[in-house]
Formats: C-alpha cells, sequence, structure tokens
C-alpha cells in the first residue's frame, strides 16, 4: 500500500493567501487545469475530514477506509487533511484549495460543512472532480454530491431497538440539531413506533449550530446517554460521530444496548471495550461513496451529480457483526421484514420527525 500523505490543518493566514490567490485569476496551469497525476504518473486522491477529524470510530473513519481501498487496488496516492477547531468557510476553502492545486483529483469534502467551500473552489479548479458527502445544496459539473438515505437505515435501528428493549424506553441522540441528523431521529422513532406504539423514546442533541461540538466531544455523548440511562432507557441510539464514542461508553457500562452509527462500530479497534454492548450500527457506505469516486476519475468516467446509496442497494443499513445480534430471531425476523417493506415501497420512512 502507498503512504497516506496527512496534511495539517491550515490557518487563517493561509486562508487569506488562497483566497487572494484565487481571485487574482491564475494561470489555466495553476486552476483549471489541475492534473489528476503526479510526476511520477501516480493518480492522486484527497479527502478533506469533517469536525472530529480520523480516528472519530465513525463518519470520518469510515471515508478514510475508501482512500485507503483506493490506495491498495487502484494505486492511488492519496492525502488526508484534518480540520482545526472552530475554523472558517474560509479555512475550508483554503484546505481545498491546497489539495486542488497539489494535483489532487479526486478531493473529498466530508460532511456538509464543506458545501460553500466547494461550491467555490470547484469553480476556480474546473478540470478537478470535488466530491460532497451528506449534501446536495451546491452543485455543479464537477461536483458529485454523495447522498444516502440514513432514515431508512435509522428505521431498521428503530425496529431492533423496539424488539431489544425490555423497559420499552428507547434513546436517540444526535450530535447537532440540523437538517441531515434529523433524519437520523426521523427514521428511528418511526421504526420504534411502527412496532411498539407504546414505546417511549426520549430524544436529546448535543449542541445548537452554529456549535458543533456535539460532534466532537465524547463527554457530551457520555452525559446524555446517562441522562436517559438514568430515565429508563436500556437501548440508545447516537448520531454524532466522535462524541457517539461517548454515548456507547457510559451504555455499555450500564450494562445495555448501544446502537452506533455510519461505521460498523462493533468492530472499531477504539471501541473495542464496550463491543460486547454494541448490538449494532446503523450503516453509510461511505467507504464505498469515496472509492467509487475516485475509481470513477481513474477510469476517466468521473462521477457528478447526486450520487444515492439507499437500502435497496445496501448503501445504508444495519451491521450484524455481534453475535448477539443474529441470535435474537425474533428482532431479525422484523428488521428483515421491515427492510423488505421499505425497498418494496410498502414502508414510507420520513425524513423529518
Amino acid at each position: 500500500m502507498r503512504r497516506i500523505t496527512r496534511i495539517t490543518t491550515v490557518g487563517i493566514a493561509s486562508a487569506a493567501l488562497a483566497l487572494s490567490a484565487t481571485a487574482c485569476g491564475k494561470s489555466s496551469t495553476d486552476s483549471g487545469s489541475s492534473s489528476s497525476y503526479s510526476s511520477a504518473g501516480a493518480v492522486k486522491a484527497a479527502i478533506a475530514y469533517d469536525i472530529g477529524g480520523r480516528g472519530d470510530q465513525s463518519f470520518n473513519d469510515a471515508a478514510y477506509a475508501g482512500l485507503k481501498q483506493a490506495e491498495e487496488e487502484l494505486g492511488v496516492k492519496g492525502a488526508e487533511a484534518e480540520p482545526s477547531q472552530g475554523e472558517s468557510d474560509a479555512d475550508k476553502v483554503a484546505r481545498l484549495t491546497s489539495l486542488a492545486r497539489a494535483g489532487n483529483n479526486p478531493v473529498i469534502g466530508v460532511g456538509f460543512s464543506y458545501a460553500p467551500a466547494i461550491e467555490k473552489v470547484a469553480k476556480a479548479y474546473p478540470k478537478t472532480t470535488f466530491g460532497l458527502i451528506d449534501d446536495t445544496s451546491k452543485t455543479g459539473p464537477n461536483i458529485a454530491n454523495l447522498v444516502f438515505n440514513e432514515e431508512q437505515g435509522s428505521y431498521l435501528a428503530g425496529v431492533a431497538a423496539a424488539k431489544a428493549s425490555k423497559s420499552g424506553t428507547v434513546g436517540f441522540i444526535g450530535g447537532v440539531e440540523v437538517p441531515l441528523i434529523k433524519k437520523f431521529e426521523a427514521g428511528f422513532v418511526q421504526g420504534v413506533k411502527d412496532t411498539n406504539p407504546k414505546a417511549k423514546v426520549l430524544t436529546q442533541y448535543l449542541t445548537q449550530p452554529p456549535n458543533f461540538d456535539g460532534f466532537s466531544k465524547p463527554d457530551l455523548g457520555k452525559a446524555a446517554a446517562q441522562g436517559q440511562l438514568d430515565k429508563g432507557a436500556d437501548v440508545i441510539y447516537a448520531a454524532a460521530g466522535l462524541a457517539g464514542s461517548g454515548a456507547i461508553e457510559a451504555t455499555a457500562k450500564a450494562g445495555k444496548w448501544a446502537i452506533g452509527v455510519d461505521s460498523d462500530q462493533y468492530n472499531q479497534k477504539g471501541l473495542a471495550a464496550y463491543k460486547e454492548h454494541i448490538l449494532t450500527s446503523v450503516t453509510k457506505d461511505v467507504s464505498d461513496s469515496v472509492f467509487n469516486l475516485i475509481k470513477s476519475v481513474k477510469d476517466g468516467k468521473p462521477q457528478t451529480g447526486e450520487v444515492r446509496y439507499g437500502l435497496a442497494t445496501d448503501g445504508v443499513g444495519l451491521a450484524t457483526s455481534n453475535p448477539a445480534y443474529s441470535s435474537m430471531t425474533d428482532m431479525v425476523a422484523a428488521v428483515d421484514k421491515a427492510k423488505k417493506a421499505i425497498v418494496d415501497g410498502k414502508i414510507t420512512v420520513k425524513t423529518t420527525p
């Protein structure tokens, strides 16, 4: 495997320089004609991480897995760029500009927060393909919007939670109250209520925008989960990025069931101490979306526009790694039945609570 280069975060001063350079109108070699090949001829691809960065055991790590796969299977030379706490859109513009200028193609922004920056930088580098994960608000001829039906996977998690719960009370923890995370909540609550109308769902968001700490601080997730446990919840689903690891810790230590998100968190090394209590995870095939975009560029047929991953194509789903999950045969049957009904169009999952 080729070594992946990690790029440190770009400061305000660098952002100003990048914005200035873009505004000055460089030659076609410097902007619009960015090549996907290094001087040695290797294809170069880059990902810019969302809040929490690599090591979140969830969303960002799933994106990294796709880049790593591209290195191993496609011979791609990968680069990564980390976010900084409380950064501005100008910082993101500078980061993406630096990656594009270095000849990476595609350049992928992991998360909806990159939308304004990608819209700006994609115009400056029209021959570079930009991937925007979890957002369709910004489009362009060289932008691929990689999106998922999170509500569908979350519905299945709701079914599983309702079946696994002994107390009849389950919890949902959202990192930040934004439309994307509301999709997770909507699907989960609907799945719980369709399975057990008498069940109680406790819902809590860790922070409100523009404060995005709810995606990055495990202590917030831990405290929220403890509060729900104290109210009788015995299954807790957290869609909160790195903060979700705190929720898993608290839930596991209480001997209750946690439901992970984005990656199969049962198999995440950083959560190994709690894995026996991670019943399942709502998976998003972020890794495949990253790999597929890189491959499309390498093949000379870059993806553009909306590229959607849903339940019908296993773009979202529930992980089955924990043997305890498979042992609950009634729950598995209910989840499988619900999945078929969604795919067949018999159940329409809400995207808002």
